[in-house]
């Protein structure tokens, strides 16, 4: 008989539920990997509202995923039963010129495991070897959890090039702002402001390194965060991306500044000051997800103490509790929520 292990899968954040399904094997070049820990991503949760852009319902999540090999299908011989991975989760073609040109995360046909494919959130699952990375030596599988998160920030702190001594603010505190802000002081940074809509959040930021932590709703939001950095943002990172955040980006960008929209905006038109763009010469730049340079830099921040798990993972729920799971990550107190997976 085959083995039937648990997946999650979800139709909305009311209906997400525990399937039953036959384990899947290795084909070749993949890598039979039983789940240890799998964050539940901002992207999960906007998924499961009906709200994400790229991601239909149903669908079966886990995307930020840590395991153990179980078994390697022939060609992914260089993984041995027992090896500890990360998941890397951009699936891409290998063909386009994005691909060639090494810009895999904008692959012209990108599919992301977990989300437009059923991902880790279950007790095993097969993806690519070349998808995955090993956990480094000494590494807990929660900090490991955290390096697909703090990845996306660390690319989007790269697309902003050398910050040595500039100012910068970001906008939003939640786990993506919050990783920004640690990836962007790590970059050089001289002062950094975030703003957020909750005190929180704003603390826990100032915890974090944040010079200042402003209310992103406060009157003379603008003139307050010029006078943290002593003039404006060298460069804004909107981790928010909504019509309110952008028109603060352009209002606390410097002219001829950098700002770098890191958050998912909801679909359809938004509107932008393209006159102050014009006139101020300020570039506006999209970042996605990550490459392998951005995951060994998040591995390395990692790895020397720079991130604060404690800080950072504040709740976690057996599989079992997946549902649970999605609701306690809709609480805008939490930062990152964990799944762990034992044995069903």
């Amino acid at each position: 008989m085959t083995e039937q292990i648990r997946r999650v899968l979800v139709r909305s954040l009311d209906d997400i539920t525990i399937e039953h399904v036959p384990a899947p094997a290795p084909g070749e070049g993949e890598l039979l990997v039983r789940t240890t820990v799998v964050g539940v991503c901002g992207s999960d949760t906007h998924a499961a509202a009906g709200h994400h852009p790229f991601i239909d319902l149903p669908y079966r999540p886990g995307h930020e995923a840590v395991g153990v090999v179980a078994a390697a299908g022939r060609g992914a011989e260089e993984f041995t039963p027992g090896d500890r991975v990360i998941v890397e989760p951009n699936l891409y073609c290998g063909r386009c010129a994005q691909c060639r040109s090494g810009r895999y995360n904008i692959c012209e046909e990108l599919k992301v495991f977990g989300c437009q494919t059923p991902g880790a959130m279950a007790d095993v699952f097969t993806i690519p070897a070349g998808r995955v990375h090993r956990v480094p030596d000494g590494m807990t599988d929660l900090q490991a959890a955290l390096v697909e998160p703090l990845a996306t920030p660390v690319h989007a702190v790269a697309k902003a090039g050398d910050l040595t001594g500039r100012t910068v603010a970001v906008l939003g505190a939640g786990p993506i702002g919050l990783f920004t802000l640690i990836a962007g002081r790590h970059a050089g940074a001289a002062r950094i402001v975030v703003t957020d809509l909750l005190e929180g959040k704003r603390k826990r930021a100032l915890r974090l390194g944040a010079d200042a932590a402003l209310p992103a709703d406060a009157p003379g939001l603008v003139d307050r965060a010029h006078a943290a950095l002593d003039g404006p943002a060298d460069v804004v990172f909107d981790c928010v991306t909504r019509e309110q955040s952008m028109a603060q980006a352009t209002d606390l960008v410097a002219k001829g500044g950098h700002i770098v929209v890191v958050g998912v905006g909801a679909a359809g038109a938004t509107p932008i000051r393209l006159d102050l763009i014009q006139d101020r010469e300020i570039r506006v730049e999209g970042t996605l997800m990550y490459t392998a340079d951005d995951y060994r830099t998040a591995m390395s921040l990692i790895a020397s103490g720079a991130v604060q798990t404690a800080e950072i993972v504040t709740a976690t729920y057996p599989l079992d509790d997946a549902a649970k799971a999605f609701t306690a990550s809709v609480d805008p107190e939490q930062v990152k929520v964990l799944v762990t997976v034992e044995g069903p």
